[in-house]
This record gives C-alpha cells, sequence and structure tokens, in this order.
C-alpha cells in the first residue's frame, strides 16, 4: 500500500517545515504497517493555476497527479494562516478538482476507494476549520474521509512558537496523529476488500 503525504507548507526546501514535522509522525505510523510514503512539498514544484491535470507550459502537477492515482492513502498537510488553509493547500486543491471529471476503467471518479486525512499546524485557532474546508473538498472529489483523520497542533490564538520550537501539546498532537494513521490505514484495507462501485 502507498501514501503520499502533500505539504502545502510556503517555506521551500531546505528551509525547515512545522508541518512536514507534524506530518512525519502520521508517516512514521503508516510505516509501521508497510505503508510506502513519499513526501511532495508543494511549493518547491511549479504548478500552474487552474481547474486542470494538466496546464502545459512546464506545469509540474502532472507528476503530483500521477502519483495520487498510485497511493491509496491521501494525507494533505497545511500550516494555518489567518485562520485558513495556506494558498498552497487552496491551488492544491483547485488542480485535484480535474479528478471530479476524471474514471477509471469501472467508471468510477478515480478518487473513489482512496482514503483521505488532513495535518495542519499552526499558531493561532483555526485548526478545525481548515481541516473541514480540506477535508469536505477531498470528499467532494470522491475520497473517503475516515473518522478522526486528522491532527493538528497549535498553542491558541495570537502569535507564539511554532512546533519545532516548542514541546507543549505534542503528545496530544502525536497520539492523534497515530490514531489517524491507524484509521486512514484501516479504511484503506477495508476498501481494498470490498470497493466502492461506480455511482448511479
Amino acid at each position: 500500500m502507498k501514501a503520499l503525504i502533500v505539504n502545502c507548507t510556503l517555506k521551500k526546501s531546505p528551509e525547515p517545515s512545522n508541518t512536514e514535522a507534524l506530518a512525519t509522525v502520521v508517516a512514521e505510523r503508516l510505516a509501521e504497517h508497510a505503508v510506502k510514503v513519499t513526501h511532495v512539498r508543494a511549493v518547491d514544484l511549479d504548478i500552474a493555476p487552474g481547474v486542470v491535470t494538466d496546464a502545459g507550459g512546464g506545469d509540474e502537477w502532472p507528476g503530483v497527479h500521477e502519483q495520487l492515482l498510485e497511493a491509496e492513502i491521501l494525507i494533505v498537510a497545511s500550516p494555518t494562516w489567518l485562520g485558513r488553509p495556506s494558498s498552497v493547500a487552496q491551488r492544491v486543491l483547485e488542480r485535484m478538482d480535474a479528478m471530479m471529471s476524471e474514471t477509471d476503467d469501472q467508471e468510477r471518479p478515480v478518487a473513489y476507494n482512496r482514503v483521505a486525512g488532513v495535518v495542519v499546524t499552526g499558531n493561532e485557532d483555526g485548526a478545525h476549520h481548515v481541516i473541514s474546508e480540506i477535508s469536505g473538498a477531498l470528499a467532494d472529489i470522491g475520497y473517503t474521509i475516515p473518522g478522526q483523520a486528522w491532527t493538528y497542533w497549535h498553542l491558541g490564538p495570537g502569535p507564539g512558537p511554532d512546533y519545532l520550537e516548542e514541546q507543549r501539546g505534542r503528545d496530544w498532537s502525536h497520539s492523534t496523529a497515530r490514531a489517524m494513521a491507524d484509521n486512514l490505514y484501516g479504511v484503506a484495507q477495508a476498501l481494498a476488500a470490498t470497493p466502492l462501485k461506480a455511482p448511479g
């Protein structure tokens, strides 16, 4: 089984990413289930705006799209800015919109029988809002969202230390991250055993 983590941080590599650090806790738990995990930092790629699979002209989204179709598990990881998902996360979701009109050889939407979850970091409250926005979009595209398929870390409203600088709150975030990984894996297994059929 394969998992893809799309990190929607605003920080380009090799700058340390708080969001990547928390997503890695989920990845490590998935690895315990023998899931092969791949990470993509979207801001490092030239991803054109739009709602198509291939925008041409050097657009690097098609490579990400290919990885989405290879993975049974998707994790979208985003920081919270102004109480909302990052602009990078929004662009990723807009490009994934094209998947709604793509079907497999059994006429199922290509996101069917795949599961998805969300990781959020930030210094201001709004994690549940970000989780709801991203989870709702992924469900629209066709992903199955298991119960408690998320984790987040923040220290409340206002400015404060980053996840990588602060130990407070990590135990809860890590425990929730492990539960998230277990739930994603369990539901992915169930869908593999009993796949959803084409709608209609």
